[in-house]
């Protein structure tokens, strides 16, 4: 504890796929061409199967084919329940990565609102209060840029604090701490301190939450520079990616989704740490190579059935590396289809979908047959009642539609 207090001086002092017509003329000298309730996801598993299907806008959207034979994987993905392992919901995928670490590292320490006797406001740190008591599982008051800036501070005297923002929007009140602190020390102190942080904590649109509960914070966070940020999608990636941000000597932002943490999946009982910067192959395809993260995974998958069903075999890649980019997954998947789709659910306007169309450009600007097409969330706060929730997020009909417009 003397060290946290300590550390408190040091630390506080959518292209859009109508648009896509009007662009293909220049791309005519290209090498090749190609010879819920009412609109909601009820996620079940994390191999794309559901507990019921997506009925578009408010209903009035085609059905989709939730029972169609879509993913190249699918036979082995029905045979989950005779693999070796354990089925962990996601939130306790994140708690077990993070009570393995804090068993292995005495130095990694829980802070944050209601993290330690009540096990936080979704469960994920629960538990470990008891366990590891109050000094490592700290309850701090309702002040996100104090114990933000406490947990910074912690960090650059040795410890790997693990930060919980109860809900993501919430860490803008400790922007200041993120970004001149966390993102910045190691830089301006010469190297004399390194900042071994973990931010991490719900966000997304989740169901009627409000426009100050539904926030996506990955473009605010993406320009500071220094800091690594990922985005967990199913439970087997979560303890990865929770296990390799805590061990990084990096500040490192690991952005959960609230409709994912009941989301199922069977996770091998042997230790596994992820590579905090690849992208996951989620579906191998030909046609179109397909970004996307976090919940978006889900929907381009639904969207994966149909397309199939149609004739087209899309290559669906989970970036899970928000920044920096895996840039050899994605340019290996581009140079094969030459044509490419990014489904996101943050903002339009500089969203990671902007940063990621950028570096496509400019990195495999050559290998493209056509523009790259974005498909991202309305610039809008998001609304309270459901259905009008639903319009600002990207649906599977949309994105059916993308791919068959990019592939025409």
């Amino acid at each position: 504890m003397a060290a946290i207090i300590q550390g408190i001086g040091a630390a506080t002092a959518l292209t859009s796929a109508n648009s896509l017509n009007t662009k293909k003329s220049l791309f005519a000298n290209s090498r090749r061409s190609l010879s819920e309730r009412k609109g909601r996801l009820f996620v079940v598993r994390s191999d794309g199967r559901l507990s019921c299907g997506l009925n578009g806008h408010g209903g009035r959207a085609e059905q989709l084919i939730t029972n169609a034979v879509a993913a190249k994987e699918d036979a082995a993905a029905a045979s989950t329940s005779s693999k070796p392992g354990h089925e962990l919901l996601l939130f306790e995928a994140l708690r077990e990565g993070l009570e393995e670490e804090m068993d292995r590292d005495p130095t990694v320490c829980v802070m944050g609102e209601d993290v330690g006797h009540y096990g936080g406001s979704y469960k994920v740190t629960k538990g470990l209060a008891p366990k590891y008591g109050d000094l490592r599982v700290l309850d701090t008051p309702i002040a996100e840029n104090s114990f933000t800036g406490m947990g910074i501070g912690a960090a650059m005297t040795g410890l790997r604090p693990v930060i919980e923002g109860m809900n993501m929007g919430f860490l803008l009140l400790a922007f200041n701490q993120i970004s001149n602190n966390c993102g910045m020390l190691h830089y301006t102190s010469g190297g004399q301190f390194k900042i071994p942080v973990v931010i991490r904590g719900p966000g997304g649109v989740g169901r009627q939450l409000g426009a100050e509960h539904s926030q996506r914070l990955e473009s605010y966070f993406q320009s500071i520079p220094g800091i690594q940020m990922v985005a967990c999608s199913t439970p087997y990636n979560a303890k990865g990616l929770m296990k390799a941000a805590i061990r990084s000597d990096n500040p490192v932002i690991l952005f959960e989704h609230v409709l994912l943490y009941n989301l199922k999946e069977r996770i091998p009982d042997e230790e596994y740490v992820l590579n905090l910067e690849e992208a996951e192959m989620v579906r191998p395809g030909e046609h179109v190579t397909i970004l996307t993260y976090s919940r978006m995974r889900y929907h381009v998958m639904q969207a994966a059935k149909t397309l199939v069903n149609k004739g087209y075999d899309p290559e669906v890649i989970d970036i899970r590396s928000l920044k920096p980019f895996d840039l050899y997954t994605i340019g290996k998947s581009v140079k094969k289809t030459h044509r490419v789709l990014i489904v996101e659910e943050c903002m339009r306007t500089g969203g990671i979908g902007a940063s990621l169309t950028a570096a496509i450009t400019e990195n495999f600007h050559d290998y493209l047959d056509a523009p790259i097409v974005c498909l991202s969330s309305q610039d809008v706060p998001t609304p309270y009642a459901g259905t009008l929730e639903n319009w600002t997020v990207v649906q599977p009909p949309q994105i059916v539609t993308a791919v068959e417009q990019l592939c025409q």
